[in-house]
């Protein structure tokens, strides 16, 4: 395959420096946000968006790499559904973010509708548009169903499903294939990167095996952050998108003007998370209700369990602690989520974070 074969089907060089993020600044290292649409008590899911696309403004200005939504169902918390429709929207309210999907549950769609889904959005936003695959149903069995009828392949497919997805977007199934006549429209000279997602090690070894950027969820299981990083550098096989290893990890974090607010406004969070694995979702519950609830001795443990893994506090903390866990995970990006109440908290977060470690912000 020539560079110029790989630069159309969007690999190669082009892919590359598509897919590694640029440190700003000071910074040592990229840093991107995760966000989820997030919905507090007392507000409506319109709301939420409306302050998802304000929090996409100000990480463009802050000097932030990346911005990506997941896909979440049947949970009142989380507005962000449907991560193509959003995308195209943040697109037209933002000039040179990137943009991509943290990700988009592949197990729960045809592989040609993603095709053309993330075709469409790289048409409108050219090279600013990252496809992130998660092979998790992102809601509860019901709702999966649901999502799913009709289609046969579940997450044990996940391989054979992206390898299907993956020929669409390249418009390169082989002869006497089924679909090789088909097109996923509109096609054009690139395509999106596709980055694969995980909370274990199968998907780190598949990302390792196909030479493809691997992003791991730290943030919601950290026990496993080491193990799987270990595997995907020790699984990676240089590709024509990747000649080596890329990684970044989601990473909880929250900063305030000190460490006991910065924790008030986390417990808000542990106390939604808390519910959604008890099968009781809902909107993030204020830090007056997280400080009000009556927890059990169980609870309390969660709910101190969950705060551990959370980076937070004063600016300079939170800064020195997303810094000493790159070095500890020797990851290429940071990608930092804040899934707290209030869009004003959420946003001066992050601008706190922006800021302390060194993002370079523009006009």
């Amino acid at each position: 395959m020539t560079t110029e074969d790989q630069q159309e089907r969007g690999t190669g060089p082009t892919a590359g420096a598509a897919i590694r993020g640029t440190a700003r600044g000071t910074a040592p290292a990229p840093l991107s946000i995760l966000d989820l649409a997030t919905v507090g008590v007392g507000h409506t899911p319109a709301e939420a968006l409306t302050a998802t696309t304000e929090l996409a403004r100000k990480a463009e200005q802050w000097g932030y790499h990346r911005f990506w939504v997941a896909e979440h169902h049947g949970m009142p918390g989380v507005a962000s559904s449907t991560p193509a429709v959003l995308l195209a929207h943040l697109g037209a309210n933002t000039t040179t973010l990137r943009l991509g999907s943290g990700g988009v549950m592949l197990p729960n769609h045809a592989p040609l509708a993603i095709a053309e889904q993330f075709g469409l959005l790289e048409a409108l936003h050219p090279g600013r548009i990252d496809l992130g695959l998660g092979r998790a149903p992102g809601t509860d069995p019901a709702t999966a169903r649901a999502l799913r009828r009709g289609l046969t392949e579940g997450a044990d497919d996940f391989p054979q499903q992206l390898a299907e997805l993956t020929h669409f977007l390249d418009g390169d199934f082989p002869d006497g294939h089924p679909y090789a006549r088909l097109t996923a429209v509109p096609k054009g000279e690139a395509r999106p990167p596709v980055w694969l997602l995980g909370s274990s090690g199968f998907s780190a070894q598949l990302a390792g095996r196909l030479g493809l950027p691997f992003a791991f969820a730290h943030h919601f299981s950290s026990a496993n952050t080491i193990p799987a990083l270990d595997l995907y550098r020790s699984s990676f096989r240089p590709s024509a998108v990747l000649a080596e290893p890329y990684a970044l990890i989601g990473v909880s974090a929250v900063a305030a003007d000190d460490e006991p607010s910065a924790r008030r406004l986390a417990r808000s969070a542990a106390l939604g998370m808390l519910r959604l694995r008890r099968g009781n979702p809902g909107p993030i519950p204020t830090p007056e209700e997280a400080e009000q609830y009556p927890y059990s001795p169980v609870e309390a443990d969660f709910i101190d369990s969950w705060l551990d893994n959370v980076v937070l506090g004063d600016p300079g903390r939170v800064a020195d602690g997303l810094e000493a866990l790159r070095k500890r995970t020797g990851v290429d990006e940071l990608m930092v989520t804040s899934h707290i109440h209030g869009h004003e908290a959420r946003l001066r977060s992050y601008g706190l974070i922006a800021e302390a470690y060194g993002l370079t912000a523009t006009a």
